[in-house]
């Protein structure tokens, strides 16, 4: 391939390019997941609407210090990500290998965290089913947490292919880069929305 060719293809999305990031595949995917997620929320909303004492008090059995820490990790993991995009389209190919594996290690220590949450509320007893009077927000709980974990690990495998194709130069293709940004992006916005739902509304 040409210097002009590779070059062509590291900048195809750039800002100002008038491209849209990404495959158009991505995005339909990403609608349809939030069309999804969107329906999970609006029904959470009626469930609590309709129980609102007892959704409060389940609500005070989460650790409102872990959900924010996940938080953390994942914005900063988006950020990560997001820089990682601005420097393959720069040609910085190690800079962008680089952010990509940070973003990755904060999406991994997202699901430590996790883990270690789900086991302590298993070991209290407050599991999916319970017979507990908490039993229908833990419900909630599990079911949109364990879908959104899905996702992120998901976005962990997608994040493994972009670090396949920057390290290979022939396979270097800068809308593979952004699809994979977009996605984890998308994964960071639905768990803003979750910690919004299950840990601060009061």
């Amino acid at each position: 391939m040409s210097d002009t060719q590779a070059q062509a293809r590291s900048t195809a999305g750039a800002p100002g390019t008038g491209h849209l990031p990404g495959d158009v595949a991505i995005w339909v995917m990403v609608l349809g997941d939030l069309i999804i997620f969107g329906s999970y929320f609006v029904i959470f909303m009626v469930h609590r609407t309709m129980a609102a004492p007892e959704f409060l008090a389940a609500q005070q059995h989460l650790n409102l210090t872990i959900g924010a820490l996940n938080t953390v990790l994942l914005l900063t993991s988006s950020w990560f990500v997001a820089r990682s995009v601005v420097k393959a389209r720069a040609g910085d190919i190690a800079a962008a290998l680089r952010l990509t594996y940070f973003g990755g290690a904060c999406g991994v220590a997202f699901i430590a965290i996790k883990a270690y949450e789900w086991t302590a509320k298993i070991t209290a007893g407050q599991t999916m089913g319970g017979s507990s009077q908490f039993g229908e927000f833990f419900n909630f709980y599990y079911m949109l947490t364990g879908v959104h974990l899905f996702h992120v690990l998901l976005g962990l495998l997608i994040m493994g292919i972009v670090v396949r194709e920057l390290r290979n130069p022939r396979k270097r293709r800068m809308s593979m880069v952004e699809s994979g940004a977009i996605y984890w992006h998308m994964v960071d916005l639905l768990w803003v929305v979750i910690f919004g739902l299950l840990y601060v509304m009061r």
